[in-house]
């Protein structure tokens, strides 16, 4: 089955700062709950899905690197912060029947499967959900560029981000009342403006491999269901 859309097969890239909800830190269980439907849904649709989780909930690698900490170590950390992540909502789905494997770049095999493509691609096909962990395995790289690796490597028809806010805009819509959202935006426009969606890395990626990407509100409960069933969500940059 193939949605209206035609997504297949997507990437979701999920910041660990949403996993909070309301809280100062760590995972919500409510937040997790509320993700393992929404994709539940999907998959219910026909769609594949892989997840890609950060970590920032945790660890901010960035962070602590620039108080001094060897970047290399403080990304490290912060890949072992999205394990933590993505075993927590491998948890979760699993508890709402869902099939679930978390495929890590970093080498934890008593914990999660090492990532190998071809593996990786097989899961879906069987209809379970991947969520990659520890990012790209290098430091340096984003989880926003993790995602757009794996989203390319799977052959995903989108990489999805689901952020608090319902699209991209041309200034912060938490602190300008006049911010105008963009239903529809160009890769090199998104680049040249520095409008924020991903990092450029992950920007690039997926222009280079005409792979779109899509932003919107993971807490407006049906939104991503509501997308994947041909309503205009969120923006959609191409």
């Amino acid at each position: 089955m193939t949605s209206s859309t035609g997504y297949k097969r997507i990437l979701l890239k999920l910041s660990g700062e949403a996993l909070m909800g309301e809280q100062d830190f760590g995972i919500s269980p409510i937040i997790l709950t509320r993700i393992a439907n929404e994709v539940r849904s999907l998959i219910d649709a026909g769609v594949q899905i892989a997840m890609v989780i950060g970590g920032g909930n945790i660890f901010r690698g960035v962070s602590l690197a620039s108080s001094g900490m060897d970047r290399t170590s403080a990304d490290h950390m912060g890949m072992l912060a999205t394990v933590i992540n993505a075993l927590a909502m491998q948890d979760a789905m699993e508890q709402k029947g869902l099939r679930v494997r978390v495929m890590s770049a970093l080498s934890i095999n008593s914990v999660c499967e090492d990532y190998i493509r071809r593996r990786a691609v097989r899961h879906l096909e069987k209809g379970r959900v991947i969520i990659f962990a520890a990012g790209t395995g290098n430091p340096f790289f984003t989880t926003d560029s993790a995602a757009s690796l794996r989203g390319i490597e799977i052959n995903a028809d989108v990489v999805i981000k689901g952020t608090k806010v319902d699209g991209v805009y041309n200034a912060d819509p938490m602190k300008d009342p006049s911010a105008v959202r963009y239903d529809h935006l160009g890769y090199d426009q998104v680049i040249e403006e520095k409008l924020g969606v991903m990092d450029t890395t992950a920007i690039v990626l997926c222009r280079d491999n005409k792979v779109p990407i899509r932003v919107y509100n993971m807490n407006e409960e049906g939104a991503l269901l509501r997308m994947i069933q041909g309503e205009n969500v969120g923006t959609l940059v191409e």
